[in-house]
């Protein structure tokens, strides 16, 4: 099994806004990016809107701060760590952090957004841990490590030895389907879309 990033949760309780949050995890090859652009290409009457991360990494090509992520110094980050600032972060090796801002989800739910997550599955635990009912959370699950490893070899983007690692982690990972409020097996797509915008669509028209 290849080592884990650590994700570390914020302790502080969030504080109660107007939007509510959906949270999407799932191994790498699941399907989760796909089905999270169907939903917010095909679906604009759901109102979601993406959370911007932050990063430690520098911005590539055409990226724009507070467009595609914000953008910290590694030394900026940490001293947002101390604060308490994050929902959720993790150093995915030294010096190179992904982290979820407190203040730009409650900035987001205050303007009554709607607040979706594509992020991984330790940050969408912590996120759902915290925000409690005011979140559903989402795991797209492939039908099979053996499917998902095919998935994988279609695509032609990595290595035989990145895929099996990305395999590794993926087998980890769905041992945490079972800490979300719901699990869609993403063995049809077209199924696979319809049966999440259902969920989602309930879970907005909530009181």
């Amino acid at each position: 099994m290849t080592n884990q990033p650590q994700q570390q949760p914020c302790n502080n309780a969030p504080t109660p806004q107007t939007g509510k949050l959906v949270i999407f995890s799932a191994p790498s090859g699941a399907g989760k990016s796909t089905i999270v652009q169907w939903l917010m290409n095909e679906h604009k009457e759901l109102g979601l809107h993406f959370s911007i991360s932050c990063t430690s990494r520098a911005p590539r090509g055409t990226e724009q701060d507070g467009v595609e992520y914000f953008f910290l110094s590694p030394e900026a980050f940490r001293e947002r760590i101390g604060q308490g600032a994050f929902l959720e972060y993790e150093e995915v090796y030294p010096g190179r952090f992904y982290g979820t801002l407190r203040s730009q989800v409650e900035k987001q739910l205050a303007a009554g957004q709607h607040v979706i997550f594509d992020v991984d599955v330790k940050g969408g635990c912590a996120i759902k841990q915290q925000f409690g009912n005011r979140a559903m959370s989402i795991f797209i699950q492939p039908p099979s490590v053996d499917e998902l490893r095919k998935r994988l070899v279609a695509r032609g983007t990595d290595s035989t030895e990145a895929i099996e690692d990305r395999v590794a982690k993926a087998s980890y990972e769905m041992g945490f389907a079972k800490e979300f409020d719901n699990v869609i097996v993403n063995d049809d797509l077209h199924r696979a879309k319809e049966d999440t915008f259902r969920l989602v669509d309930a879970f907005l028209k909530q009181d």
